[in-house]
């Protein structure tokens, strides 16, 4: 069953099963000041938007290397990748911001057991027509 999906990457507990999912929201209010007067703000729409899951892959149980690299070559890409809820919310087009990894626990040829890791994502569409477009015009085109 599927956790998460980024593009064409499944997350779930045979990949990159992660245990904390984040998402920021944040809006932009810039401020002017006055005299005598606390700056005035005026609300100039969305600021950016993103999430970091984290968590940690023990290849003994879990999903294994080949999981870390694929997510290292999409983010080598640069492209924007639909991000998708298993319960199949569709939260936007996400782009790969970074990929923090670190080791731990090795066997004796220095593969790890335990492998941390961060991976943080930005939002790279306005809202979810840029995504999908204008639903009613294609709608339209089929009546």
């Amino acid at each position: 069953m599927a956790m998460l999906t980024l593009g064409m990457f499944v997350f779930s507990m045979d990949t990159l099963p992660y245990q904390d999912f984040k998402q920021r929201l944040a809006w932009r209010h810039p401020g002017s000041s006055r005299v005598g007067a606390r700056p005035a703000h005026q609300f100039v729409g969305p600021d950016d938007e993103t999430i970091s899951l984290s968590g940690v892959l023990l290849p003994e149980l879990t999903g294994g290397r080949a999981s870390l690299e694929m997510i290292r070559q999409m983010g080598d890409q640069g492209k924007a990748w639909p991000l998708i809820e298993g319960t199949g919310d569709i939260l936007g087009l996400f782009v790969i911001e970074s990929l923090d990894i670190t080791k731990t626990l090795f066997f004796a040829d220095g593969a790890a057991r335990r492998y941390e890791f961060t991976l943080n994502l930005l939002r790279a569409d306005d809202n979810m027509q840029d995504m999908l477009g204008d639903l009613a015009s294609i709608m339209r085109s089929f009546f």
